[in-house]
């Protein structure tokens, strides 16, 4: 096993203390605490950082979910990367299990809705707080990968590149997905509006979300290779009765069951719903105006077998910033792992990565 990659500082940054800090949903939060990383150092100049954002469960603590693109991509002796925590996420940031002060009970599902937008200006307020006025690169995938391009519409002097990993505004069938992940949470009978105790969350409701949300990360070539009609490995016979299962269905059901020792079911409502309201026109005249705001160089990855966001949505997507006078380029990866290419096969990604980032 490769020895973990720690940061060089880990912390808290709250602010809104004084004045409450505005959501685009209309919704204001006060205080709000993000919870970031840093590897590596700032250099004299405080250019040398590239932020690094992380999808839908991922954390501040980029080198426990992408530590392969250390070394090579992320080099700290030339490199500061830094990673921050979402608002809305349980990972250390303020979010739906943290009490409302107004109430003094739980937020649960009266957690105001937050958006990529809110993320990226709470990112900004973090990065004034330490003195980071230009990033050389913000960089991320799925999740991360819209935040990504908003950073490069909503701040368009600070960012020098933007790279996005399957990363588009979701077609209908993503939204039909996390509609469908959001109901088996809500109709958990311990879901009781988010106010659940930690021994009693809707941990049946999580990790059937966690199981739809699995086959949309996947494809169909992979689950065929891996698994194809075999009974579960545990000796199951589905032939047998009602109850026993095949192989992959004994997979999604294990994936589900570790999910919700690691994360809070109101965390993934709301940042799903974050994640199906991301728009390059919200809060802009159109996504042309938007668009045409970009001043950063743009790379935008398709991951060829991904079906939640398609290769070719994430295509269109740069020809249109290629069209609002852009200077973006579309690359695509070949892997047979789905959305989750980016995490299952990043060393795909690393010859991309250095040619923009070392350009």
């Amino acid at each position: 096993m490769p020895d973990p990659i720690i940061p060089s500082y880990e912390g808290d940054f709250v602010f809104a203390e004084d004045r409450r800090f505005q959501l685009f949903s209309g919704g204001k939060l006060q205080p709000v605490r993000l919870r970031y990383a840093i590897y590596g150092k700032l250099n004299e100049r405080r250019d040398n950082v590239i932020l690094v954002c992380h999808a839908l469960t991922g954390s501040a603590r980029v080198g426990d979910w992408w530590p392969q693109l250390f070394g090579d991509v992320f080099n700290l002796e030339r490199d500061c990367i830094v990673g921050i925590n979402i608002i809305g996420s349980c990972y250390g940031s303020t979010g739906p299990r943290d009490i409302n002060p107004e109430t003094g009970e739980v937020f649960g599902a009266d957690f105001p809705l937050v958006t990529v937008r809110d993320w990226t200006r709470s990112q900004a307020l973090l990065l004034d707080h330490l003195k980071i006025d230009k990033l050389r690169a913000v960089i991320g995938g799925s999740i991360g990968g819209m935040q990504a391009i908003q950073w490069a519409i909503d701040f368009p002097e600070r960012v020098e590149r933007c790279i996005g990993v399957g990363a588009a505004p979701l077609t209908a069938m993503g939204l039909a997905l996390n509609h469908l992940q959001r109901l088996a949470i809500r109709t958990d009978k311990h879901w009781h509006d988010g106010r659940y105790e930690d021994d009693l969350a809707p941990k049946e409701g999580l990790a059937l979300a966690r199981a739809i949300a699995m086959i949309s990360y996947k494809s169909a070539e992979l689950l065929t290779e891996r698994f194809t009609r075999k009974p579960n490995r545990n000796g199951e016979n589905p032939l047998r009765s009602l109850n026993e299962r095949y192989d992959v269905a004994g997979y999604l059901d294990y994936q589900g069951q570790g999910f919700t020792r690691r994360f809070d079911a109101s965390s993934y409502l709301m940042i799903t719903k974050a994640m199906d309201n991301f728009d390059p026109a919200l809060g802009y005249p159109s996504e042309e105006a938007a668009l045409a705001r970009i001043r950063a160089r743009v790379l935008l990855i398709g991951i060829s077998s991904d079906w939640l966001f398609p290769a070719v949505e994430v295509k269109a997507l740069s020809r249109r910033m290629r069209d609002s006078k852009v200077d973006a380029e579309y690359a695509e990866i070949e892997s047979s792992h789905g959305h989750d290419g980016f995490l299952a096969e990043p060393q795909k990604l690393a010859s991309l990565l250095n040619a923009i980032l070392r350009s």
